[in-house]
């Protein structure tokens, strides 16, 4: 009976540790996700991650985020970033340097298709983010504004059209003072303004989740 007595006394005891883990969730994407030219702690997963655990988040956002990466070489890496990062929830951003590089939108989707499948292969959540020009005139950008809601559906993912829609959303061409000097990627400015919109995403991601938990 005393190690009966004992053993549940550590069980309850170890129960409090597991349960303050932390939710591991991986934004897995290109230079956009990594923070490329703006310092460590203003590059979108350390200033989602803020944003999070001031909203009483507990969670661990791991950067998956690699400068110039296309969909076909996020096809490639995921496996290893799951393998390594064993996130609970799989943020998925790529497809920018897809589009300034000229590939085919069929090609993008097909690429997009095996990592969406590959890194919700066991039923974790994920959050698909798109990428478009701010034309939204020209067929090209119809067919490419159109892949994303086709995926999300297809792999049961939360959606966020557009990562810059945010900025789009200024008025005028005001979106161009919220980006670095290359004209392509986020100020630290431009990070928050995303963060804000991409955060309440990223929260319905952790809450299904905590629900598999």
């Amino acid at each position: 009976m005393k190690l009966k007595a004992l053993a549940l006394i550590l069980a309850l005891a170890a129960a409090p540790m597991a349960a303050a883990t932390p939710l591991r969730i991986l934004a897995f994407g290109d230079s956009l996700t990594e923070g490329y030219g703006l310092p460590r702690k203003h590059g979108l997963v350390p200033q989602l991650q803020d944003w999070l655990r001031a909203r009483g988040h507990d969670v661990l956002v791991l950067n998956g985020g690699l400068s110039g990466d296309t969909t076909a070489g996020g096809r490639v890496r995921i496996g290893y970033s799951l393998a390594r990062h064993k996130p609970d929830a799989v943020i998925v951003e790529l497809g920018g340097n897809d589009l300034l590089m000229g590939f085919s939108p069929a090609m993008v989707e097909d690429n997009l298709d095996s990592i969406l499948g590959q890194a919700g292969k066991t039923g974790r959540p994920l959050l698909l983010v798109g990428i478009a020009s701010p034309d939204h005139d020209e067929p090209l950008s119809r067919d490419w504004a159109g892949i994303w809601p086709r995926m999300a559906a297809q792999h049961d993912a939360l959606l966020m059209e557009n990562l810059y829609q945010p900025l789009f959303d200024l008025p005028d061409e005001g979106y161009r003072t919220m980006l670095q000097a290359d004209g392509l990627h986020a100020s630290a400015e431009g990070v928050g303004l995303i963060v804000q919109s991409l955060g309440p995403k990223v929260e319905a991601l952790i809450e299904k989740a905590e629900g598999r938990r």
